[in-house]
């Protein structure tokens, strides 16, 4: 007898957001790059619908020289000014400028920490990802409000709390899939 694929419920049936939730959400990935990528959209994110950033991230990908953090990092004036005429993203000028600000403060805490994985994981339970089995999915918890203190004290924007327990979502340092999801 087949057992029927059970998702949870927030996807709905929009095909991205059902391809997001059943190939990335959740798992647990430690390449910095992509970390950064998922910095760099849950920053956009703020204020927003998730579905809109990820509708945009392509585009994103293509402003942003790929989510190449060295490259962001090196971005002038006249880059914010492409990226303020780029209708493929969210053109918000204080989202543009932590981008670039957070691809200089990555490269220092992969300098001091080794990788930005090693700093995630450091605030981690024994440098594991968490598993909710507790049926309901939080907006935050105290592992994400010391990342975004700390974080914020290093001069990240955009990056509270709730932000960042959605980013950690998305990286899989948390699995908060409900119970019978077919992909947790």
């Amino acid at each position: 007898m087949n057992n029927p694929i059970k998702r949870c419920h927030w996807p709905g049936t929009d095909e991205l957001y059902v391809k997001y939730h059943d190939e990335e959400w959740g798992k647990p990935t430690h390449d910095d790059a992509v970390l950064f990528e998922f910095l760099i959209l849950e920053a956009a994110q703020a204020g927003l619908s998730w579905i809109t950033i990820l509708r945009r991230r392509e585009n994103y990908r293509k402003a942003f020289a790929g989510f190449d953090y060295k490259k962001i990092a090196q971005f002038d004036d006249g880059d914010v000014q492409r990226l303020l005429n780029d209708a493929g993203i969210i053109r918000n000028r204080l989202k543009i400028a932590a981008a670039i600000s957070s691809a200089k403060l990555f490269m220092e805490l992969q300098k001091e920490f080794g990788s930005f994985n090693k700093y995630l994981y450091s605030f981690m339970p024994e440098g594991k990802p968490v598993n909710n089995t507790s049926g309901s999915t939080p907006v935050s918890t105290p592992i994400s409000d010391a990342i975004s203190k700390d974080m914020k004290k290093r001069g990240f924007k955009f990056f509270g709390t709730v932000i960042c327990y959605a980013f950690m979502q998305a990286v899989g340092m948390v699995n908060d899939h409900i119970p019978e999801c077919s992909f947790k």
